[in-house]
């Protein structure tokens, strides 16, 4: 019950991760258009998938079924890498200079963010090739062991200071 409680509680911190981003990225981006919208529906089609996924793959080691395991881990990290990519295209979005979206100063940390999230979607779909479901590190797949790379580099690529929050900061706004 404990191990099931861990679990769920990473899978929820992920999920809370992207929502915080995402409504961060969202109060500064007042653009409504095709693109966003389309967006918007598979970034919530892959949040729903999030949980599922997971569970899947965290029947690892209790189950028999592993190639069940083996293909969730694969589409977990496809899930996961389009979640990222989705947040790096809105925040490209808002490091546009001609949208004025943001104020100058921001641009180079926002355009970090994005370059950080697209190398953590990259890590993602890295982790998705063969070798590194049947390559083990102490008979766990080092596929799940890859994917707390992307997420670290996610991390230390957040937004570095409480600027890029503030509306005083904003332009256009």
């Amino acid at each position: 019950m404990a191990s099931d409680i861990i679990e769920f509680t990473f899978s929820f911190v992920i999920l809370i991760f992207v929502w915080l981003r995402y409504t961060e990225i969202m109060s500064v981006l007042p653009i409504e258009n095709r693109t966003t919208r389309t967006l918007n529906v598979f970034m919530l089609f892959a949040v729903s998938l999030e949980p599922y996924l997971f569970n899947l793959v965290s029947l690892f080691g209790h189950s028999t079924e592993t190639e069940i395991v083996q293909y969730a881990s694969f589409f977990y990290s496809l899930d996961m890498a389009v979640l990222v990519v989705i947040l790096a295209v809105f925040t490209n979005e808002l490091a546009r200079e001609e949208k004025q979206l943001i104020a100058p100063e921001l641009m180079k940390p926002y355009k970090k963010v994005r370059n950080f999230m697209l190398l953590s979607a990259g890590l993602f779909i890295f982790s998705m090739l063969p070798q590194f479901w049947m390559l083990r590190i102490q008979n766990i797949p080092l596929r799940f062991l890859l994917w707390m790379v992307p997420l670290a580099v996610i991390w230390v690529g957040s937004i570095p200071t409480e600027k890029a929050k503030s509306p005083n900061n904003i332009c256009g706004t």
